[in-house]
């Protein structure tokens, strides 16, 4: 667990630093050196309630990190703050330190996502590292579901989420890892040298709920092997951190299933320490996983605020 008390984006380089399966990706690379200005990214969002809606209170931020503007646009929830987290390189290179920050203050809700998918590139030197911090005050509700994760060949990529949610909050965290570029050359699909992903969720003062880790290292180990991915291509992470009631009745209304014939499986799971549940979906294409992502966010939604999702966007 890397301190809060990091400045910015020096907690995404003592990622890499601290991790046994980046020991050998140390070296800098030869265009510009690791968490330079340009690669070295911040961005901290503050929610506040406020008059019946949610506001965009506090913006800090530093390229390649962007924020234009709360919009309030969900008719079921006009109150809800929708936010579009852009980055102005479009992508993640070797030697990128990515730092993320997101406070959402008593009966704040909000709605995060991307505005296209996080693509990894190939790297022959160092690697990117992303760091992040969700903390949600009591009452607060915040829906993150970023677009998905694109790990090109040889990418190599670290990321770490550290969660303090009040025991009244609600917080939905969607995570989609596509096998890389699949249909664009052959080596592409799990082509990726490494990616390693941790998240971990405590109460306010202190007290540990759950952690995560998954690497993913395809040189290493097969991925086409049964309990890893068999023959999936993409898989879906969804955190639902809530109270306990709440998350008995979504649990009660998901189910599961593996569907071979049409390529896809899904399943939810509790929690430890009554924290909520965990949602995962495997699928052969991303347009499946996300569409099984989408319903589970529909019962969320149902149950967490009694509101109904909007149609999808054109665009999504």
């Amino acid at each position: 667990m890397i301190p809060s008390a990091f400045p910015h984006w020096a907690r995404a380089e003592a990622l890499g630093a601290s991790m046994q399966e980046f020991a050998s990706f140390q070296d800098e690379p030869p265009q510009m050196r690791s968490g330079t200005v340009g690669k070295s990214g911040f961005l901290r969002l503050d929610f506040e309630h406020r008059s019946g809606k949610t506001i965009l209170a506090n913006l800090e931020r530093r390229v390649p990190y962007m924020v234009q503007r709360a919009l309030h646009c969900d008719e079921q929830l006009p109150g809800l703050a929708y936010v579009f987290l852009i980055t102005t390189t479009g992508c993640l290179l070797q030697g990128d330190r990515l730092a993320l920050d997101i406070n959402l203050h008593p009966r704040a809700q909000a709605h995060l996502t991307s505005q296209s998918a996080t693509k990894i590139h190939a790297m022959d030197a160092n690697y990117a590292a992303q760091s992040q911090t969700i903390a949600l005050a009591d009452d607060a509700y915040l829906e993150f579901l970023p677009e998905p994760v694109i790990p090109h060949r040889n990418a190599r990529f670290i990321s770490d989420t550290q969660i303090s949610v009040a025991p009244s909050a609600t917080l939905l965290l969607s995570e989609v890892i596509q096998p890389g570029r699949k249909h664009h050359h052959p080596d592409e699909c799990f082509g990726a040298t490494v990616l390693s992903v941790s998240t971990a969720a405590a109460r306010p003062d202190g007290i540990s709920l759950f952690a995560e880790k998954l690497v993913i290292e395809p040189r290493r180990y097969a991925m086409r092997q049964t309990g890893v991915m068999g023959s999936f291509d993409v898989l879906a992470n969804v955190i639902l951190c809530t109270p306990k009631d709440k998350a008995e009745r979504i649990h009660e209304r998901v189910g599961a299933d593996v569907n071979l014939a049409e390529g896809a499986a899904f399943g939810a799971c509790r929690l430890p320490n009554d924290a909520g549940l965990i949602f995962k979906v495997l699928g052969r294409e991303t347009a499946q996983v996300k569409a099984k992502v989408r319903e589970f966010w529909s019962v969320v939604r149902q149950e967490i605020t009694g509101a109904a999702l909007p149609p999808p966007y054109l665009w999504r």
